[in-house]
């Protein structure tokens, strides 16, 4: 007999009169995985929290293990097995293993002896539960994030899960490691845990989930076997529509070489005698492994980390690229791959973050003119359909997709000709990955020189004119959009 776990019924919830969420049902039972998807915004966060206790559900019931929670709070979720890991890791990086395990799991007066032989035991006990081999001795700070996860899950083991939430656990890893995750979460779902696992990477709900809940403007759309339907059917359910083309590629005329390298070198980005070109119109994909050197070439191009030889020339010109603002001044923008810690202030509102690059063209006589900012935050909002109540909302308050818009909106207003896009479509759902993929190709119509880094082959496949591939911080290979395959791509890659 399949025991129940968690069950949420009919749950609405609502902010300032928004409906985040309208009469959604949700359950788990023990040893399942039941993945949790749909669009930014579709109410998966929302319902995570009601969940977790950290706010209350307006309607609705929750039931743990058949008991109904009256009133739920972060330290009853916990206290009834219900933990939850972020895309972002929360361990303390000044703090050990062992010291961040037991702020979790110890209780007891802050004058209490500590038995410090007890708690690196611990720690390492769990810790080799789940397969780890992390020294409790180590700083936080220098763990990857792969081993960060395992001190989660240990974390959570060490409080007797039942209920694991993962959020986005993936985004992060390569392929090697997301199938170590893998195998750990088939190892908890052996002891009896329920998992819950929210991801936009579709492929991977295939592959691990047993039922899959579909979530679209704070509605449940479905409950099914995930055996029972494909990727094209749960894009469809995501978005209300089908999507017949999440890489809208269309041919449009490609002009003179904008930006053209040659033999550049970076020794502290390890980078070496990099040659390539991008022209206008032209949308050039960047692709290797990780740690080929491809963030490192978008920094160096955009003066972060400026080349020490090699000439960059930009319209046929040699120019020298020093630092973010003589990039500027060249007509270079650049996206990055942490857009909510590089590439968007988040506590500002979409008005100030669209004008940011360059005050000069919202101020008068030395101060910002609110009337030209609002103007022209709300002329990008418009054009590349931005979903917010206002240009003053704030951007953190934003869906991933929409603070990606934010993002590009800011080089737009100053009328960028090379765009530096890396990883563009990073953590945003389907719906918003179509868009941003058509926004870029509408850029490209309008002469933009468009550089996108990416890990995704289907997107370097599907988005790119050719596609240059990294391999220990040089170009290893450039292919045309013709020849180009996975297959060739992965093979260059490893060289």
């Amino acid at each position: 007999m399949v025991f129940t776990l968690l069950e949420a019924k009919s749950i609405s919830k609502s902010f300032a009169g928004v409906r985040a969420l309208k009469n959604v049902f949700f359950d788990l039972v023990e040893g399942e995985v039941h993945a949790l998807i749909g669009e930014n915004g579709a109410g998966k966060s929302t319902l995570i929290k009601v969940i977790t206790g950290a706010i209350q559900a307006d309607s609705g019931t929750l039931e743990i293990r058949g008991r109904a929670v009256q009133q739920n709070d972060p330290a009853v979720a916990r206290s009834l097995g219900i933990t939850a890991i972020y895309q972002q890791p929360s361990l303390f990086p000044h703090l050990t293993v062992a010291e961040n395990i037991a702020l979790a799991l110890e209780s007891g007066g802050v004058w209490r002896k500590v038995n410090w032989k007890e708690r690196h035991r611990r720690a390492r006990e769990l810790i080799g539960r789940v397969g780890g081999s992390i020294e409790p001795e180590r700083l936080a700070a220098t763990l990857s994030m792969p081993e960060q996860q395992i001190v989660e899950i240990a974390k959570a083991i060490g409080a007797d899960v039942k209920v694991l939430i993962m959020d986005e656990p993936t985004a992060s890893l390569t392929d090697r490691e997301v199938h170590s995750l893998f195998k750990i979460i088939a190892l908890l779902r052996g002891q009896g845990a329920g998992i819950i696992y929210i991801s936009h990477r579709l492929e991977e709900i295939s592959a691990i989930a047993d039922r899959v809940t579909v979530l679209r403007d704070g509605e449940t759309i479905a409950t099914t076997r995930t055996a029972a339907v494909d990727k094209a059917a749960l894009i469809g359910m995501m978005v209300g529509r089908q999507i017949s083309a999440v890489f809208p590629k269309r041919e449009v005329p490609l002009g003179k070489a904008v930006m053209e390298l040659r033999n550049v070198s970076n020794r502290a980005a390890g980078l070496r005698d990099v040659s390539i070109s991008v022209r206008s119109g032209e949308i050039l994909g960047v692709a290797g492994l990780v740690g080929s050197g491809r963030t490192e070439l978008a920094e160096t191009l955009f003066g972060l980390t400026p080349a020490d030889s090699g000439e960059i020339l930009i319209n046929g010109s040699p120019v020298r690229i020093k630092s973010p603002t003589q990039s500027i001044q060249q007509g270079i923008g650049y996206v990055p791959e942490d857009r909510r810690q590089h590439g968007v202030v988040l506590e500002l509102p979409i008005a100030a973050n669209t004008s940011l690059a360059n005050l000069k063209i919202v101020s008068r006589y030395g101060l910002i003119d609110r009337s030209k900012e609002s103007s022209l935050a709300h002329r990008y909002v418009q054009q590349l359909g931005i979903k917010t109540p206002s240009v003053y909302t704030e951007t953190g308050a934003l869906s991933g997709g929409n603070q990606q818009k934010v993002a590009l909106a800011r080089w737009l207003a100053i009328n960028t000709k090379i765009l530096i896009l890396d990883e563009p479509t990073q953590g945003v759902d389907v719906g918003s990955k179509s868009e941003i993929h058509s926004l870029m190709m509408d850029l490209a119509a309008q002469g933009l020189a468009i550089i996108m880094i990416s890990s995704e082959l289907p997107e370097i496949l599907g988005m790119s004119d050719r596609i240059a591939v990294m391999h220990e911080g040089t170009i290893a290979g450039v292919l045309s959009r013709q020849e180009a395959t996975q297959h060739k791509i992965l093979s260059l890659a490893v060289n």
